[in-house]
């Protein structure tokens, strides 16, 4: 790895003339040296962030206002500041350019909005039998990873079909210490119970090797093993073990079919295809391991509608790259600027070399042809949805006499038991639908009555619109309309905070159950006029009650993940000596709280990281009746 970067260097003036003239005085005291610079605003925020070969010969372009696009020329007259941070070469600039743009979004550059963590294939290696297993995040377990997988569906289908051919275990370590008959995966060929002694330990490490051989793409080589394998059982007349052969062959060879989509001279590669219309990109990624494809999956990168496809394509990949390992190979549809530097910057990144190509033939061509069209039928789509999306949206405004579609819809729920664990939350939508990077979830602080629903909205109401009063709309943009679950009551409450805080004038509707609760019936309040009913098939119907249901969904997992986390708070966390390491260590240990609440002393003893004195404090607290003084220590083996 590379020796990091010399410290920042920044170049910040405070805010007066803005524009070309704060560049032009921060360039006499620019470095020969690469870098990465950032145009701020009068707020802080970053409008611009680049990268330089020479920060000196780089930043002076932007005095050159003839030679920008309008929307450089505009990001220049609001430029107030410029930071620069100095690297050792224009490869690392490109990776920390990169970084910055996607942890900061500024407003004129390329953007890939990509917050979702992609799911592994893990082998584990902390145990006699290795558990094969779905993986999502930080990759501290020991074991193998396979990866990354571009849904949980492909890493799902990936691990059914692995368990079919190689009979591993998927079960958690504590359910296989446990275990005293084989359970259904067993009868269903799709696992080997190790659990209960069916196979021996070196039998078992023989299927483990032969499926990371699969994985790392010698599946020909284990199914000509196999074969083998089966002759010979078959001639020594041991025909059980000839027909389980037989079935993992077959297996075998279902996973291996080959085709365009499933390239096994590809190796370890992604494919990244682009289209391009009405100024706006798609870019599909088919990730391949070992040969095999791992799944495919859509993107689509806010940019300026001129932007050129090659310029979106070199944006999409390094930031793509930022927070996952780059393979050894990049087949792109379209040609990229500066492919060897950004070659370089994913070798330095992945540690060894990374190649971009741009294939014309053959089968690289085929399934990059694959992935364009792919990208094309997806952003077709996703038009099309923002056309339908759009007459909605113009639909609900003549409903409700709005005074224009409304391009930002906050819809606020509630959710508790009897007034315990209270949880509110914020689900937001628009034009392209969901926006899910813009949810929020408000944990109810009070002092409230227990399950006052009306206190609890206006709570929520008053944190999220005490940054929009105070005039932070990059923080807290303004929306066009408030969706309020509930009737007059609720309807009142928002419409009290709203005048709080000068916000009177943005439209706000509740929508209430309407008798027996009954879908369809939904009571419609809105200040100034009487309480109406929609037509049962009317789309603005199904529309509002697609924004309540998705607020009620996400309430209720919020209140859910909330409720579970403090019962477990509330369990552990109150013994003296039971940290985050020791809380961690008992649950893998014992599977739940429940789990230890059960255990006996001697079990407690017995579980990793748990000394005597520990494990007797917590057998005190959930038995406060026993005797600890009347319970002999175990004995001491020597």
């Amino acid at each position: 790895m590379p020796e990091p970067p010399p410290p920042s260097l920044p170049l910040t003036h405070a805010p007066g003339p803005g524009g070309a003239a704060v560049i032009a005085a921060a360039i006499a005291t620019l470095p020969e040296a690469p870098g990465v610079y950032r145009m701020l605003d009068g707020r802080g925020n970053a409008l611009y962030i680049g990268k330089a070969r020479s920060l000196k010969k780089r930043v002076p372009a932007y005095l050159q206002p003839a030679r920008l696009p309008e929307r450089l020329r505009r990001m220049v007259s609001e430029t107030v500041s410029l930071e620069i941070i100095v690297t050792h070469s224009e490869a690392e600039a490109l990776l920390l350019e990169a970084t910055l743009i996607k942890r900061l979004k500024p407003r004129y550059n390329i953007v890939l909005r990509d917050d979702k963590s992609y799911p592994w294939l893990l082998l584990t290696e902390d145990h006699p039998f290795p558990q094969i297993t779905k993986h999502r995040g930080a990759q501290t377990r020991r074991g193998s990873y396979w990866g990354p997988f571009a849904s949980a569906w492909s890493v799902d289908q990936t691990l059914t079909e692995l368990q079919r051919v190689f009979l591993l275990r998927s079960c958690a370590d504590t359910v296989f210490a446990h275990r005293a008959r084989p359970c259904l995966l067993y009868q269903i060929k799709r696992c080997s119970a190790p659990c209960v002694g069916r196979i021996s330990a070196e039998d078992y490490a023989a299927l483990v090797e032969q499926a990371k051989a699969f994985l790392g793409g010698a599946g020909l080589q284990i199914q000509r093993q196999l074969a083998a394998e089966m002759e010979a059982a078959s001639a020594a007349l041991d025909f059980e073990r000839a027909a389980m052969l037989r079935d993992r062959i077959r297996g075998l060879t279902q996973v291996q079919g080959h085709g365009a989509i499933n390239p096994e001279a590809l190796g370890d590669a992604d494919v990244i295809g682009a289209w391009q219309t009405a100024g706006q990109t798609a870019i599909q990624v088919f990730f391949i391991r070992g040969g095999h494809n791992n799944g495919n999956r859509a993107f689509f990168p806010n940019h300026a509608q001129n932007e050129a496809i090659g310029a979106v394509l070199a944006a999409f990949i390094a930031q793509f790259y930022d927070d996952k390992p780059p393979p050894p190979q990049i087949l792109l549809s379209d040609a990229v600027p500066e492919p060897a530097l950004i070659a370089e910057a994913l070798s330095l990144k992945a540690g060894r070399k990374v190649a971009l190509a741009l294939p014309q033939r053959g089968e690289k061509r085929a399934i990059l042809d694959l992935a364009r069209m792919n990208a094309r039928e997806a952003l077709e789509r996703r038009l099309a949805e923002a056309a339908g999306q759009a007459a909605l949206l113009t639909a609900l405004a003549e409903t409700f006499a709005l005074p224009a579609p409304p391009s930002r819809i906050e819809v606020f729920d509630n959710s508790h038991i009897m007034g315990t664990s209270p949880y509110g939350v914020m689900i937001v939508a628009g034009p392209a639908g969901f926006e899910k990077a813009a949810y929020r979830k408000f944990a109810i602080r009070g002092p409230i009555t227990p399950g006052d629903d009306f206190a609890m909205l206006r709570e929520m109401l008053a944190r999220r619109f005490a940054r929009l009063a105070a005039a932070d709309a990059e923080s807290a943009p303004r929306p066009d309309l408030l969706l309020i679950d509930g009737g007059a009551g609720q309807l009142s409450s928002a419409l009290a905070v709203l005048a709080e805080f000068g916000l009177g004038d943005l439209p706000v509707i509740a929508i209430a159950k309407g008798p027996d609760r009954d879908a369809g019936r939904e009571w419609f309040h809105q200040a100034g006029q009487p309480p109406r009913q929609l037509p049962p098939r009317d789309p603005v119907l199904y529309y509002l009650q697609r924004l309540r249901d998705e607020a009620h969904r996400f309430a209720i997992t919020t209140h859910r993940a909330g409720r579970g986390k403090r019962l477990i708070q509330s369990e552990l966390d109150e013994i003296s000596g039971i940290g985050a390491a020791r809380k961690r260590a008992l649950l893998h240990h014992f599977g739940s709280v429940r789990g230890v609440k059960q255990a006996g002393l001697a079990d407690l003893e017995a579980a990793p990281g748990i000394n005597r004195a520990t494990a007797r404090r917590l057998y005190a607290h959930f038995n406060p009746g026993a005797r600890l003084a009347d319970i002999p220590p175990p004995r001491r083996k020597g």
